[in-house]
């Protein structure tokens, strides 16, 4: 009897401690991933799991995505993903109960492997519902090599983690999304920093691509400007460093995605872009790991100078909010190509009316010192430039210093 006590006293004990281990993990973690891992390895060490798996929900996608693993070695992090009462996974999560398996979990009709999980390699599986108010947040698989029994106790007890941990992954993802806006806030202060700098163009298009990357969590961020004589785009800036990327053909007006978002002067979004029609680059996409695109036009007034691609790596349903975000750094990245223009404009306009006033004054001096009339000095300074291949400018410079020379002697 006593010898009962002791083991009641040390399950509670027990509990105790991961109760107050999970609390601290929940209160001491805002970062999403690190939370994940944080109970993760409370988790398995508390059950004594070989294996421990988390899925979280992804309402966008209405599925299960592998976002956590007690083996750092699982490179399947965030590319799995089960749909709701798809496996055992998916029936924990749309049933909302514990699945408890104690031997040849594999051989369950509602089962699912994965290859790159090696899951058949466990004979016990436990797979307890993450809720928030009722809600499915994820699913905590645990999974051992060999047959294992847990107590009745103990699923109860993960099961009430499940529900302490449903709430703090809420407030996490809350606080990442909060993050996010944050540094979507900042890139576009940084952008508007970058095109009023001293920069060449081309250092500031790079610039945004590269920020804009990060931000939008892209694969790749590209920046396509759009030559008019030839009407093509034209690849002008990306932070990627493949050949097979950057020396596409250039896009025909109309031509693939980016080619559309110029012709029709809206952001285009692709949900997998190797399996649009019309896409031009399926294979590059599929070498290079593209899915997801989002393209925007760069507009000046109601003038499309180019556009701004965003890849992602997996399936991305892009939001309204990240719409707004890349199509405002589009919009002053165009803004940065026009005062480059309008800068270039000036500067030819500057330089073109010194050329004008140098020939008019090398032209008085013709007229003056040789006898000629108007258009007999022009045409003399026109077959000078034109015999000695220099400009016109340079011909009437070397008139006046002439001029100057003979008057100083």
């Amino acid at each position: 009897m006593a010898s009962t006590l002791n083991q009641k006293l040390e399950a509670k004990e027990q509990e105790l401690k991961i109760l107050h281990e999970v609390a601290k993990d929940i209160s001491d973690n805002l970062d999403l991933s690190e939370l994940l891992h944080r109970i993760v390895d409370t988790v398995t060490a508390f059950v004594k799991a070989d294996s421990c798996l988390v899925y979280l929900y992804d309402e966008d996608h209405d599925e299960l995505v592998l976002s956590a693993s007690s083996d750092p070695k699982t490179e399947s992090v965030g590319s799995i993903s089960l749909k709701l009462g798809e496996g055992v996974t998916g029936w924990a999560a749309k049933e909302k109960q514990p699945v408890y398996l104690a031997k040849e979990a594999y051989r369950d009709k509602r089962f699912k492997a994965f290859t790159s999980l090696k899951e058949d390699r466990y004979e016990a599986l436990l797979s307890i519902p993450i809720l928030a108010k009722n809600r499915i947040v994820g699913v905590m698989n645990l999974q051992n090599k060999k047959e294992h029994a847990y107590p009745e106790a103990q699923i109860k007890l993960l099961f009430t983690i499940g529900r302490y941990l449903g709430s703090a992954i809420q407030n996490a993802i809350t606080y990442d999304e909060v993050m996010k806006k944050a540094r979507q806030l900042d890139l576009l202060s940084e952008v508007s920093r970058t095109i009023v700098s001293d920069h060449y163009i081309k250092e500031i298009l790079h610039l945004i691509v590269t920020m804009t990357a990060k931000v939008m969590d892209s694969k790749i961020c590209s920046v396509m400007l759009l030559d008019e004589k030839k009407e093509e785009l034209v690849i002008a800036a990306t932070q990627s460093l493949s050949n097979e990327y950057v020396n596409k053909p250039n896009l025909k007006v109309g031509q693939s995605i980016s080619g559309r978002v110029v012709l029709e002067k809206r952001p285009l979004k692709v949900l997998d872009v190797t399996k649009e029609p019309g896409y031009m680059f399926p294979d590059v996409a599929r070498k290079e790991g593209f899915v997801s695109l989002l393209s925007v036009p760069m507009m000046i007034k109601d003038q499309v100078v180019g556009v701004i691609n965003s890849y992602t790596t997996r399936e991305h349903v892009f939001t309204k909010e990240e719409i707004d975000i890349l199509q405002a750094v589009a919009n002053q990245a165009a803004v940065a190509i026009e005062n480059t223009n309008l800068s270039h404009e000036i500067l030819a306009a500057k330089e073109a009316l010194e050329s004008r006033k140098l020939v008019e004054r090398a032209k008085g001096i013709l007229m003056r010192e040789l006898g000629l009339n108007e258009d007999e000095a022009y045409r003399k300074i026109h077959k000078k430039s034109m015999d000695t291949r220099k400009t016109m400018k340079e011909v009437a410079e070397a008139i006046i210093l002439a001029f100057d020379i003979q008057k100083r002697t």
